[in-house]
């Protein structure tokens, strides 16, 4: 068998494996942890943590995970109260989940990830660059919300409307899925901290290099948005993947997969704070 047959046949096993779910508990609150080993031999090879949005689970991120499992160590979360999770009592803010993930890293013995949010999962991976610079190698925010220009639920509400009116059918059905299993109260209760919190403040305080990906079609993380926070982000680069709307990661997996990686590469991490 030559090189490239081993490489093929490497990349078919890890298209066929189905990431492994555990449960984790951090501070009294559970997560799900799936992960997924990498196909590259690399002691180098990057580790992902994969970061869902509001009313969603690990589910819509399977097909970017088995891409990215190509060249590094992946783990995709549901969050506490998502993906079937068990409900917190109260109400968490943004920077309470953004901790949480840093402890997280530390109970996976984990000490060094590329971080990856999508939607307002990109606000809780923002955080976390924010407070455990240490922890995050690079930042990458697909469909990053909200824009304080339309931080109302209505308008909220109006721009998801529009999205799944053309999103693919795959997606879409993740998606509802997703949202039936959260339900609305919890959908609600977390709303309000979404649309209260500044990512592109936040941005500020930032020191990972940073890549901001969109859906040109997107109409909940409009294009000019997306410029305010690749501007506010160290390094910041903005992706635009033509014809794709909200869930780009999941319908155009390979192509934003390719660019975080080839992000990974071109910027090399911030060195870590001396102890």
């Amino acid at each position: 068998m030559t090189s490239t047959d081993r490489v093929r046949a490497e990349r078919r096993r890890v298209a066929a494996v189905t990431a492994r779910g555990r449960s984790v508990e951090v501070d009294g609150h559970q997560f799900t942890v799936h992960s997924m080993p990498s196909a590259s031999r690399s002691p180098e090879a990057p580790t992902y943590l994969l970061v869902h949005g509001i009313g969603a689970s690990h589910r819509y991120y399977r097909r970017i995970q088995k891409r990215l499992a190509l060249t590094g160590h992946t783990h995709s979360v549901d969050l506490p109260g998502f993906g079937g999770t068990r409900r917190p009592a109260r109400a968490l803010t943004v920077e309470e989940y953004g901790a949480l993930l840093g402890r997280l890293l530390d109970q996976l013995a984990v000490p060094r990830v590329v971080v990856v949010g999508h939607s307002m999962g990109a606000q809780f991976v923002t955080e976390l660059a924010r407070q455990r610079p240490d922890a995050v190698s690079h930042l990458v925010l697909i469909g990053a919300v909200t824009d304080p220009r339309r931080a109302t639920a209505v308008q909220q509400a109006m721009g998801l409307t529009r999205d799944v009116v053309k999103e693919s059918p795959s997606g879409n059905l993740i998606v509802f899925q997703d949202y039936l299993e959260c339900g609305p109260r919890w959908f609600s209760t977390e709303l309000v901290p979404m649309l209260e919190y500044r990512t592109d403040l936040a941005l500020r305080e930032v020191r990972s290099p940073t890549l901001v990906v969109r859906g040109s079609d997107d109409p909940v993380s409009g294009s000019d948005w997306c410029a305010v926070l690749a501007a506010a982000a160290p390094h910041g680069q903005l992706l635009e993947v033509p014809g794709h709307r909200h869930l780009v990661h999941h319908s155009a997996a390979a192509q934003t997969a390719a660019r975080i990686e080839e992000h990974v590469r071109q910027h090399p991490p911030v060195a870590r704070p001396a102890p």
